[in-house]
């Protein structure tokens, strides 16, 4: 199969692109430094040439509501486009657990439209949500730094390694379309602070983790961040990946 990847350099994306080509197939990065834009669909046609499926790992540069709406589905709807003309029978979509339940997070509502677009595409689809990745919690530290002390609240995620997403989405690629969402998560839930406590534990650097409810990204969150039992839970544990690193 030839599967072409948007995104394909990034975290995931190289993930991906590499899982599949391990399994024999044609993985091709699209991005803009391999002279696909996405966004003013510069360079899609050709790169969807005799595709089979599409898988859309890309992330908006912007987390703010406006700039991640408008990245979010003028991209779908671009290569949707481009999928209809080149004959595509797959288009898979990265999403996040809960990305329904948060109305007030406007990077949520963007990945919704996304979502909504994917579905509304024509294009036969698979969305695949994940729980955030474990390589997130470190710069989520960073950002809610204070001198030594990292200020954390205590919301509860369900986390899982990037690998773990990638071997997630790759197998959607290859199989046939869902219609529909799997959820992905991780084998264990953890309250965003003892995560920190957690990394410092293992690799510590003279800070300590103080518990703040109204700190990070994640401030005021609800609890919708762990999935349900619908989904399906990878095996990577955070203390074994932080031991990895």
């Amino acid at each position: 199969m030839k599967i072409v990847v948007v995104g394909g350099t990034g975290l995931i994306g190289s993930q991906v692109v590499a899982r599949l080509r391990e399994r024999g197939h044609e993985a091709v990065p699209a991005t803009p430094s391999t002279g696909v834009d996405t966004l003013s669909g510069e360079g899609l046609a050709s790169a969807l040439k005799g595709a089979d499926a599409v898988v859309d790992v890309s992330n908006s540069p912007s987390f703010e509501t406006e700039p991640a709406l408008d990245f979010f589905t003028r991209s779908t709807r671009n290569q949707a486009e481009a999928e209809k003309a080149a004959g595509v029978r797959h288009h898979v979509a990265l999403s996040i657990v809960g990305v329904d339940q948060v109305p007030d997070y406007g990077y949520y509502r963007a990945k919704v439209a996304q979502e909504e677009a994917v579905r509304g595409s024509g294009v036969p689809f698979s969305i695949v949500r994940a729980t955030q990745f474990f390589e997130f919690i470190a710069p989520v530290m960073d950002m809610s730094t204070q001198g030594t002390e990292v200020h954390l609240p205590s919301l509860r995620l369900r986390p899982m390694a990037s690998a773990d997403v990638a071997a997630a989405v790759a197998e959607a690629a290859q199989g046939e379309p869902s219609y529909g969402v799997r959820n992905i998560a991780g084998p264990e839930v953890h309250r965003l602070d003892r995560l920190g406590e957690l990394t410092l534990e293992a690799k510590p650097d003279g800070r300590k983790v103080v518990t703040d409810e109204t700190a990070s990204p994640f401030a005021g969150m609800p609890d919708v961040l762990v999935g349900d039992d619908t989904a399906h839970l990878a095996a990577t544990r955070y203390e074994e990946w932080l031991a990895r690193g």
